[in-house]
């Protein structure tokens, strides 16, 4: 599948306009442009994609569940159809290695094919049917049935540090499809290239498939007015977003502004705090700290599971964990972040930490190019931290924080003084287990996904898996961006009371033709 990129919005089966504001990629390893310049959408541009949308709606939310997962399967096979020509795109414009876009790849189009499978299985729509009591006193009982439709068009915006698994045909995109609705998403400008290719590929799969030419629509843009007036659109009924905090809180605060207030499924600001029990440092010491180093520089530190914060229980071994953990710190070489406005992000953040708590920064590189940053490790006492709340601030890049508590009490303490988070790591074993069962209950209500002697960086994409958590980690604790749940963020419940069998959705219809699992009078099965 060959693809030239143009630089052009993709809205429905047409491109956009050349002309307007126009902005190229950087490639972060030199800080140079990266041909070609895209065309930022116009709001004419940004109405027409919603116009279609709109005309999309009902005839693609109405296709059965096997339609929908044929074409989830065909993006899937298109996006893999591309081959190095995406991955070398997306390298160029992120400088991260091309084996960790051939994984992000595999886990971007395993996310279209879950879905898949979900759709042709088909209980995800929780049916649920009580039938009719006539003849029940003292009045009669109707005959009453519900399940999940889809909500409406979606807008996703891109985010900067997984130009495939949460871009384009990431995981908000799928699940919207999956759920039956049209998506318009918004290119992140770090990446456009990577974006054009995959929009293509979605796109040839519209065509392909012979679904409604609104289903999809792709808009560049560098600057706030249209992915501020896409959100604003009264066509649009849920958005999904990754990003930082202040850009979530935005996009929250423009749809509950509406007139129709909306739904915003953000992931924004986590700093997955991880806890080291006394038998872990004492046992594994010498290979936590490496997997600790691992874990805070794996993508330099451009995960929002990274963690940023990171809690040792008093033991003899862990000065000797500290050491070892500097000393990789120490040999690590500096690497490019994604753009000069996560580098310079990356160091505002950075030095008002220096002022507050101690920094290691013994043999760090002092040559830098391009948007290269060193790591950095602070340590802090648990008094500092708990008396300096901007202590637990993140920092998106390769940092973390160390914190040193002397007794079970000061653990406690900082656990409940922690705000919402994606992940929280407990490092220990069975004993510790049961002796900080009220630490681990404490985090229960902090965080989305809880880990047990591992690592948080790293989504296993599979139905159970929880990727979401209180705010701000995101602005639904009750949400997850990733596993098959993921799908009723962009659903509704919709019931209907005394219809004739022939005018119900086949899902609901008493002869169960799809063969799913469903709740009849109260009794689950098929």
């Amino acid at each position: 599948m060959e693809i030239t990129l143009t630089g052009r919005s993709i809205i429905g089966s047409a491109r956009g306009n050349e002309g307007g504001k126009t902005f190229r990629a950087f490639n972060p390893q030199t800080g140079e442009a990266v041909e070609p310049s895209f065309h930022s959408a116009s709001l004419e541009e940004l109405n027409r994609a919603a116009e279609l949308a709109e005309q999309a709606r009902i005839p693609y939310s109405r296709l059965s569940g096997k339609e929908r997962a044929k074409f989830l399967r065909a993006i899937a096979d298109n996006i893999e159809t591309l081959g190095d020509t995406l991955i070398e795109r997306a390298t160029l414009e992120t400088a991260l290695p091309n084996a960790r876009f051939v994984g992000e790849r595999g886990r971007t189009c395993g996310q279209l094919r879950m879905f898949a499978d979900l759709l042709d299985e088909g209980s995800w729509v929780d049916a649920r049917i009580d039938h009719a009591i006539p003849d029940r006193q003292p009045i009669p009982k109707p005959d009453v049935r519900s399940m999940l439709r889809s909500l409406g068009t979606v807008a996703v915006f891109c985010a900067s540090n997984f130009p495939l698994a949460y871009s384009v045909a990431g995981g908000d995109t799928a699940s919207a499809l999956a759920a039956g609705c049209p998506v318009i998403v918004i290119a992140h400008t770090a990446h456009p290239g990577t974006a054009e290719l995959v929009g293509s590929a979605i796109a040839k799969a519209v065509t392909d498939c012979g679904m409604p030419e609104g289903v999809f629509s792709l808009l560049f843009s560098d600057g706030y007015e249209i992915g501020q007036g896409l959100v604003k659109h009264p066509s649009i009924k849920a958005v999904g977003f990754t990003g930082s905090r202040r850009g979530g809180r935005a996009l929250m605060d423009i749809a509950a502004a509406r007139s129709e207030p909306i739904p915003v499924y953000t992931e924004m600001s986590s700093v997955n705090p991880t806890f080291f029990l006394p038998s872990a440092i004492e046992k594994r010491g010498e290979a936590l700290a490496s997997g600790l180093h691992a874990s805070v520089t794996g993508g330099v530190g451009q995960f929002c599971t990274k963690p940023g914060l990171v809690f040792l229980s008093q033991t003899s071994e862990r000065s000797g964990f500290i050491s070892n953990f500097k000393s990789q710190i120490s040999n690590t070489v500096p690497a490019p972040l994604l753009t000069g406005g996560i580098q310079k992000a990356y160091d505002e953040a950075s030095n008002p930490r220096k002022s507050e708590v101690d920094q290691f920064t013994e043999n760090l590189s002092t040559e830098l190019n391009g948007f290269d940053v060193n790591p950095s490790v602070f340590e802090a006492s648990a008094t500092e931290f708990l008396t300096k709340p901007e202590l637990s601030d993140e920092i998106f890049g390769p940092t973390t924080l160390l914190v040193n508590a002397d007794n079970k009490e000061d653990l406690l303490a900082i656990a409940r003084s922690l705000e919402g988070q994606l992940t929280a790591s407990v490092h220990g074993d069975e004993i510790d287990l049961a002796e900080y069962a009220d630490l681990i209950a404490i985090l229960e209500t902090k965080v989305g996904r809880l880990i047990f002697n591992g690592f948080s960086t790293g989504v296993e994409v599979c139905p159970s898996m929880v990727h979401g958590g209180p705010y701000p980690a995101t602005s639904d604790s009750r949400s997850t961006a990733v596993g098959s749940r993921a799908i009723t963020r962009f659903a509704r419940l919709v019931c209907f009371q005394n219809f004739p069998d022939a005018s119900l959705p086949e899902e609901l219809k008493d002869a169960n033709p799809l063969g799913i699992w469903r709740i009849v009078d109260g009794e689950f099965g098929k």
